[in-house]
């Protein structure tokens, strides 16, 4: 896609050409640049808003659907990728380093350390809470509701197995089940069940937790996008009332 606002076509001869300032849009499916992550999603919205945002009227059909399901994939891919780190440290800190490796950290360290886990699902969310204020047009609103609502899906889904498999390891983790997995640990089984037992009470709450926040994840862009959009909207009918006045 290649966007051009002041074009010149000459004749091999060279001795005619004509200049126009009409916006020139390309169509040429080989040249067409596809995103491939959520930071390459936003740039090009960003793009799409510099048109729109100086008053550019695009019907929403410009963003084909394949691209529309490029931005949905990509929103799908960063939900996708911010679970994925969840599931990896999330049981190695709040079950192994805080329990057993740092059980004496103050309250500020332990904020600080327990936001590790989500610094990846923290800072996307910033990103897209970011693009709000490029909810402008037909495009930029299209191709920003499918990148949220793809991310969004993701992560309520990952939400909800999170919490529903921790859910399921504490309803069977009675003693006896307990003891009969400590025992594949060989001379490590009593650690191991005592241990497990330690950090049982836990698991609920900090899967209840980790499953809220993901749900804020979700939906706060959601939110910023269309308070922001509200908020745009009553300025532009105060200023038309001030004139009109």
């Amino acid at each position: 896609m290649h966007f051009n606002t002041d074009m010149t076509r000459g004749r091999d001869n060279g001795k005619e050409t004509n200049d126009t300032n009409a916006q020139i849009i390309t169509t040429d499916g080989g040249r067409i640049y596809r995103p491939r992550n959520l930071l390459n999603a936003i740039s090009e919205i960003q793009q799409f808003y510099v048109i729109e945002g100086k008053g550019q009227n695009i019907p929403a059909e410009f963003l084909t659907l394949e691209r529309t399901l490029d931005f949905f994939r990509i929103g799908v891919t960063s939900g996708f990728h911010e679970g994925v780190a969840l599931a990896f440290m999330f049981p190695f800190f709040y079950f192994y380093l805080f329990p057993f490796v740092l059980p004496e950290l103050d309250m500020v360290s332990r904020i600080l350390f327990g936001s590790v886990p989500y610094l990846v699902l923290i800072i996307n969310t910033l990103m897209c809470c970011y693009i709000s204020r490029y909810y402008v047009g037909n495009i930029t609103r299209k191709s920003i509701n499918s990148l949220l609502l793809g991310r969004a899906m993701s992560l309520l889904i990952k939400a909800f197995l999170l919490y529903v498999i921790y859910l399921i390891i504490s309803r069977v983790s009675t003693p006896a089940n307990v003891w009969k997995t400590a025992q594949l640990f060989g001379s490590r089984a009593v650690k191991f069940y005592y241990g497990f037992l330690e950090i049982k009470p836990f698991l609920l709450p900090v899967a209840t937790e980790s499953a809220l926040l993901m749900l804020a994840a979700a939906i706060f862009p959601y939110g910023s996008v269309y308070l922001l959009d509200l908020w745009n909207r009553y300025k532009i009918r105060r200023n038309e009332k001030i004139i009109s006045a």
